[in-house]
C-alpha cells in the first residue's frame, strides 16, 4: 500500500475509535459504543421508513433518543449492546451490530442484532459483522447458545441470520406500535459453531 493511502486509513481508523470504546474489529469494520455524538448518525438509520419497515415505520427525535439511551444503559447493566459500526476506510458511521439481551417467548437470551444504513445494504457488512458479534458471544460471554429474533416478513435478516449459521427453532407473536407481529427464532450452539469453524 503505498504510504500516504496507508496513512489516511491509519487516520480514518483513529477517528472510527475515537468517539467510543472500540469492541471488535473485523476485515472492513470498526464495531465501538456509541456515544451522545452518535445521534445524527443513528438517525439516518432510525428515521428511514424503508430501513425501519420490520419495526412499522421511522422513529420521531424522541424514540431515536430512547434507543440511544437504552444501549448506553445496556453497556452500563449488561456490559455489551448494539455498536456502532464504523468504515474502516474512511471512518464513516454505517451501522449497528451487537448483543442484547431480549425476551424470548418469556426466556432472556443474548442476541445478535443489526441494523445497517440503506445505502450500505447488499455488501456483506452485516453478515461480516453479525459474524463477529456471534463469535464474541461464545469466546468472550461464554454463551452456549446465540440467537436471532427476526420479524416473518424480514427476509433480509433472516438471509443474514442463515449466513451467521443459524438455522430456524421456531416462533411466536410480538406486539409493537399496536401491530401483531409474528417472529422466527434464528440460533446456532457453540458446538454448532465449532463445526462450522473445523469446516471452514
Amino acid at each position: 500500500m503505498p504510504e500516504d493511502a496507508g496513512a489516511t486509513r491509519d487516520a480514518a481508523r483513529r477517528m472510527s475509535t475515537a468517539c467510543g470504546r472500540p469492541i471488535l474489529e473485523t476485515e472492513r469494520l470498526v464495531l465501538r459504543e456509541l456515544v451522545e455524538g452518535d445521534f445524527e448518525a443513528l438517525c439516518r438509520t432510525l428515521q428511514d421508513g424503508e430501513a425501519m419497515y420490520a419495526y412499522e415505520g421511522p422513529f420521531d427525535d424522541a424514540e431515536v433518543r430512547e434507543w440511544l439511551d437504552r444501549q448506553l444503559a445496556r453497556y452500563r447493566d449488561d456490559g455489551f449492546g448494539l455498536w456502532a459500526a464504523v468504515l474502516k476506510e474512511s471512518g464513516r458511521f454505517v451501522g449497528q451490530c451487537g448483543l442484547t439481551v431480549q425476551d424470548c417467548d418469556g426466556v432472556p437470551v443474548v442476541e445478535v442484532g443489526y441494523l445497517f444504513e440503506r445505502a450500505y445494504w447488499h455488501r456483506g457488512l452485516a453478515t461480516e459483522a453479525a459474524v463477529a458479534c456471534r463469535d464474541c458471544a461464545f469466546d468472550v460471554l461464554g454463551e452456549r447458545e446465540v440467537f436471532s429474533i427476526i420479524r416473518d416478513t424480514n427476509e433480509a435478516s433472516q438471509t443474514v441470520a442463515r449466513r451467521n449459521g443459524m438455522t430456524p427453532r421456531g416462533s411466536f407473536v410480538k406486539h409493537y406500535r399496536g401491530v401483531r407481529m409474528p417472529h422466527i427464532v434464528y440460533s446456532i450452539t457453540r458446538e454448532e459453531r465449532d463445526r462450522l469453524s473445523m469446516r471452514a
